[in-house]
């Protein structure tokens, strides 16, 4: 699961929901009819094809940038502290050469990979799903927030634990471990991600 962004910690960015449109009330009261004057904002050009949602691809792709970094950060740190455990004499400049060779060592390819990952396809796909689950459940009732948070942990979290692994396997050629890559790391970080995430997830809706 390292591989993933340093396992399932590393997905703490998942469940953020790229800024999506709001609905306009153009003189309504909310919870009305879902027609065109109450459907949320469509971008420029929706209407004539889709249009990439450029402002919910950077934000996902730089969560994703922050959340790999961060995740990259706690394995060095990590293996610093088994070090010290290790070495407990050591003296100020070994420790400052450790902590240089640390972090000459970050994985920038790992990095670029995360990010165009939330950049082309969690971000836009986020947004066509938040556009659909608010065009369907317009009105913001109780019943309609559980049913978005079922509809997420069911529906979402499987799909984004699917791609990514599909992703990261594809940029490092090894699409023919992916059964494998499924079998073991699907269910923990699926697992993860519901238990960590749900509360976090009904604040985005």
């Amino acid at each position: 699961m390292d591989a993933l962004s340093g396992g399932a910690h590393g997905f703490s960015w998942w469940y953020h929901r790229p800024s999506s449109p709001r609905r306009r009330r153009n003189g309504r009261e909310r919870g009305g009819s879902c027609d065109a004057s109450s459907e949320s904002v469509e971008p420029v050009g929706a209407r004539a094809g889709f249009q990439f949602p450029l402002k919910q691809a950077l934000t996902a792709g730089s969560l994703a940038l922050v959340g790999d970094t961060i995740a990259q950060v706690r394995e060095r740190l990590r293996g610093l502290q088994k070090q010290e455990l290790r070495s407990p004499d050591s003296d100020d400049d070994a420790d400052k050469d450790v902590l240089w060779s640390s972090i000459s060592r970050h994985d920038w390819l790992r990095a670029l990979r995360m990010t165009s990952y939330g950049f082309l396809l969690y971000g836009p796909g986020c947004y066509v799903w938040y556009r659909y689950l608010d065009r369907q459940l317009p009105q913001q009732t109780v019943r309609n927030l559980i049913l978005k948070v079922l509809l997420n942990q069911v529906i979402l979290g499987p799909c984004v634990i699917a791609v990514v692994l599909a992703w990261n396997n594809l940029w490092l050629r090894k699409l023919s471990d992916l059964p494998r890559k499924y079998k073991e790391d699907f269910l923990p970080t699926l697992f993860y991600g519901e238990q960590s995430f749900t509360n976090l997830n009904i604040l985005h809706l």
